[in-house]
């Protein structure tokens, strides 16, 4: 990754809003129709790379451009939700953690180290976030809206993994054993995705839709000519 400034100059132009777009509905489409279970975790967390497009955006936009695609791709999610928008509250707040931090420490460092270094602090930023937020206010919220307080109903979800989990050590299972390894193993899946498509998305975007020279980069041309 080159030490050049990738980031669109000014928001609004045609380019900023045709990559947003773009990286906006990639999202969604992943959010909504592609996600799995993995074997060892438990059933109702679905594997997904979906952040993958709001990392390219702030990449290659900026840290706003990649927020409003995880903020839009989960609004669009709503009208469809299974989870009474809980889920999609959580992964807001997770796919922020992810994004933003990324994107901010490579708008400073456009460097490969700077771009690692970013994808790096995201990983541990949103694992961080996952485990919060399931302790905080996920579990709580489903236990509440979905489950009418009954733990019967989620334990017995998560009994295939651990036999003797209960209602007093739920927690002590679930956010070490699972939501942990769970959401940094998908941190990690989704900046390796993001890693190796990144320049070649940009140049392919960079031919379609030439970024606009600044005004010292124009100078410099019409001299040279």
């Amino acid at each position: 990754m080159k030490s050049e400034v990738g980031e669109e100059r000014g928001f609004l132009t045609a380019r900023y809003i045709v990559m947003l777009s773009v990286f906006t509905a990639l999202s969604y489409v992943l959010y909504m129709f592609v996600k799995f279970p993995l074997p060892g975790f438990p059933g109702f967390l679905d594997m997904q790379i979906s952040d993958v497009p709001a990392l390219l955006a702030g990449f290659m936009l900026g840290p706003s451009a990649g927020a409003a695609v995880i903020l839009i791709k989960c609004l669009f999610k709503i009208p469809f939700t299974s989870t009474a928008c809980v889920g999609e509250l959580g992964d807001i707040i997770i796919g922020m953690a992810l994004v933003l931090p990324a994107a901010f420490i490579y708008k400073r460092h456009r460097t490969l180290k700077g771009a690692v270094a970013g994808l790096a602090v995201g990983i541990v930023t949103s694992t961080a976030a996952a485990v919060l937020v399931n302790r905080i206010i996920l579990i709580p919220a489903y236990m509440k809206l979905m489950f009418n307080g009954n733990w019967e109903i989620l334990l017995n979800m998560m009994r295939p993994l651990f036999p003797s989990i209960t209602a007093n050590t739920f927690y002590a299972y679930y956010l070490p054993l699972s939501v942990l390894p769970f959401n940094l193993l998908r941190g990690i899946i989704s900046a390796i995705v993001t890693f190796l498509l990144y320049k070649s998305l940009e140049r392919a975007f960079d031919r379609i839709m030439p970024r606009k020279k600044n005004r010292a980069e124009q100078t410099i041309h019409n001299h040279n000519g």
